[in-house]
C-alpha cells in the first residue's frame, strides 16, 4: 500500500507539472487583457507600465518559470481584476461548488440507485421501461435549457423556489453553508437538480445493468438455490457486487460535475467557483484562470486516488499493489 501509494503521488506531480504547462501556455497565448483592463485612452507610457505592473513584458518562458516558482510557494498568481491572490479568491468561493456537486452527486445516488435496480430487478415491467425511458432524458436535454425550465416552472409560476442566489447561510467550522438553513436549502434545490440530472440517468444505466449480469452469475443462482429470501440474495449479493462500477463512474463524475457547474452556476447566478471563471474570462484575468485549472486538475487527481482505494474496501479481491497505473 505504501508503495502504491509513492507511487501515485509521484504520478501526481508528473500529471501537475505537465498540465501546468498545457494550461499556462494555453492561457496565456489567447487574447490580451492589457486590452480590456487599460483604457484606450491611456497613452503609451501608462500602457507600458501596466504592462510592467501585470508582469506581461516578459517572455512566456520567463513568465511561467516566474508562474512555477511561486506556485511551489503556494502561490498561484494574483488578479488582475480584484489585485488579490487568485487562490484566494478560489478558495472562497470553493465552498458554495462543493456544495452545489455534493448534493448533486448524493440526490443521484438517491434516486439513480433504487430506480436503477428496480429496473434491472424487474425488466420486463411497465414500470422499469417507464424509468429507463425517462432516463434517456437525463442525456438529451441541454442543461441550460433545463435549469431555465426550471426557472420558469417552479420560481415564475408556481413561486415555490427561488430563482437565483444562494440564500442564507450559517457559519460551520469556519465555512458559511447554505444548507444550514430552510432559506438555504430552498435556493439549493433546483441547481442541484438541474446538475443531477444527468448523473442520475448514468447511475440508473449503470445499476441496471451491473444487476442485469449479476443476476445471470453462479454465486446468484446458488444463493437462490440455497433457499435464501429475494432481499437477501439482492442486497447481499447482487447490490454489493454492482457497487464497484457505480462508485468508479460517480467518483469520476463527481469530478466533473465540480469542473462543470459553470452553466448550472451562471444560470441560476450560484457564487461558486464557476461563475467565477466565466467573469474572469470575461476579463481575461488570466491568473485566475491558470489557478482554477490548476485546481480542478488537482481535485481530479485526488479524487481518482480516492476511487482507487474505494475498490479494495469494496472487493477485497483488488490488490492496489498489483496495480500498474
Amino acid at each position: 500500500m505504501t508503495l502504491y501509494l509513492i507511487r501515485r503521488l509521484f504520478q501526481a506531480l508528473l500529471v501537475m507539472l505537465a498540465m501546468s504547462v498545457i494550461v499556462f501556455v494555453g492561457v496565456y497565448a489567447i487574447g490580451d487583457p492589457v486590452e480590456i483592463l487599460i483604457s484606450p485612452d491611456a497613452d503609451q507610457a501608462e500602457r507600458a507600465r501596466a504592462v510592467a505592473a501585470l508582469g506581461l513584458d516578459l517572455p512566456l518562458w520567463e513568465q511561467y518559470l516566474v508562474f512555477l516558482r511561486r506556485a511551489l510557494q503556494g502561490d498561484l498568481g494574483r488578479s488582475f481584476v480584484y489585485n488579490e491572490p487568485a487562490l484566494k479568491l478560489i478558495l472562497q468561493r470553493m465552498p458554495a461548488t462543493l456544495e452545489l456537486a455534493v448534493s448533486a452527486t448524493v440526490l443521484a445516488i438517491l434516486v439513480g440507485l433504487p430506480l436503477g435496480l428496480y429496473a434491472g430487478l424487474r425488466p420486463d415491467s411497465v414500470g422499469a421501461k417507464t424509468i429507463m425511458a425517462t432516463s434517456i432524458l437525463g442525456f438529451s436535454l441541454p442543461t441550460f435549457w433545463v435549469g431555465l425550465m426550471l426557472i420558469m416552472v417552479f420560481a415564475v409560476q408556481l413561486g415555490w423556489l427561488p430563482s437565483t442566489g444562494r440564500g442564507d447561510t450559517l457559519e460551520l467550522l469556519g465555512i458559511r453553508w447554505s444548507f444550514l438553513t430552510a432559506d438555504g436549502r430552498a435556493h439549493l434545490v433546483m441547481p442541484a437538480l438541474n446538475l443531477a440530472l444527468f448523473k442520475i440517468s448514468l447511475v440508473i444505466r449503470l445499476t441496471r445493468a451491473g444487476v442485469r449480469e449479476a443476476m445471470l452469475m453462479d454465486y446468484v443462482k446458488f444463493a437462490r438455490a440455497k433457499g435464501l429470501s429475494p432481499s437477501r440474495v439482492t442486497f447481499v449479493h447482487v447490490f454489493k457486487n454492482i457497487l464497484i462500477p457505480v462508485v468508479t463512474v460517480t467518483g469520476l463524475e463527481f469530478g466533473s460535475t465540480i469542473a462543470f457547474s459553470v452553466v448550472t452556476e451562471s444560470i441560476f447566478a450560484w457564487p461558486g467557483m464557476g461563475k467565477l471563471i466565466i467573469d474572469s474570462i470575461n476579463v481575461l484575468d488570466r491568473p485566475v484562470i491558470v489557478a482554477y485549472l490548476m485546481i480542478i486538475v488537482f481535485m481530479f487527481i485526488i479524487i481518482n486516488l480516492v476511487v482507487d482505494l474505494t475498490y479494495s474496501m469494496l472487493d477485497p479481491r483488488v490488490r492496489l499493489e498489483s496495480k500498474t497505473t
